[in-house]
């Protein structure tokens, strides 16, 4: 697996919220890699109340938080279908697990990733003091080595085939019509859909018009001069119209407001 992403894609104004927290990124041991996106982790000091907003990828996370006032605490986080929003303020550490899409299951072998879609879910097992309290960053990212080896992820031939469909989405921007992909992996769209419901959480069609949205927000976030018509017909949409309402539908504003507010 390679080091981890370097992108922004997902989240709604980077800049901001780099210049306001402490983000960084961290790979885990290597027999978790081939299931796992990366670690992230975010430290704060705040004098003002921030919110930080970010498009969910197809992704399940594990959440390690602690709040001013409040007893640290874990959860799974299933994909967010909306846009997410969180509210930072005072002092607070957050480590995360970002499992690949299809990644999850060998861990919680036991439901279809689709039961947790949408859902924030405690896990109260986890020993959330043990992977927040460390000051020194690498004692933490051991702490979530730990704590994922010591459940002892199960090998699962269609984990794989799931991580790897979902891996093509991302990087061929030909894949537009999910009966086209279907075909071209030699499989049913019923067949896809019932693996992506198990193994993912979200359908195949979900996951190529998330995709989509990512890469037209890191345009909007990194160029200033964006052609809205020819990204639209690179993403596979009929036009721009419908480009412009996924984006408003799923950031909250149109790309060219959003484009316009965004900071340099």
């Amino acid at each position: 697996m390679a080091a981890p992403r370097r992108d922004t894609r997902g989240i709604v104004d980077a800049a901001e919220l780099f210049a306001r927290v402490d983000f960084r990124r961290r790979e885990p041991a290597a027999p978790l890699r081939p299931y796992l996106e990366h670690y992230w982790l975010i430290d704060w000091d705040l004098t003002r109340p921030y919110a930080s907003h970010v498009v969910p990828h197809p992704s399940v996370n594990i959440v390690f938080q602690q709040y001013e006032d409040r007893e640290p605490f874990a959860e799974i986080a299933g994909i967010g279908l909306e846009l997410f929003t969180q509210k930072l303020e005072g002092k607070g550490r957050v480590c995360g697990i970002q499992f690949r899409p299809g990644g999850f299951r060998p861990f919680f072998p036991d439901r279809p990733v689709s039961e947790w879609t949408g859902k924030r879910l405690p896990l109260p097992e986890a020993d959330a003091r043990a992977v927040l309290a460390p000051d020194d960053e690498d004692a933490r990212v051991a702490a979530l080595d730990t704590f994922l080896l010591d459940l002892a992820p199960r090998p699962d031939p269609r984990a794989d085939l799931a991580m790897a469909l979902v891996d093509r989405i991302r990087t061929d921007r030909t894949i537009r019509r999910v009966t086209d992909f279907a075909r071209s992996e030699g499989m049913s769209v019923r067949v896809m859909q019932r693996l992506f419901a198990a193994y993912v959480g979200v359908g195949p069609k979900w996951v190529v018009l998330r995709y989509r949205i990512h890469e037209a927000l890191e345009h909007a976030e990194t160029e200033r001069a964006v052609d809205w018509a020819g990204l639209a017909a690179d993403l596979g949409y009929a036009d721009q119209a419908h480009l412009v309402r996924d984006f408003t539908a799923t950031v909250g504003v149109p790309p060219t407001a959003y484009v316009r507010h965004s900071p340099p």
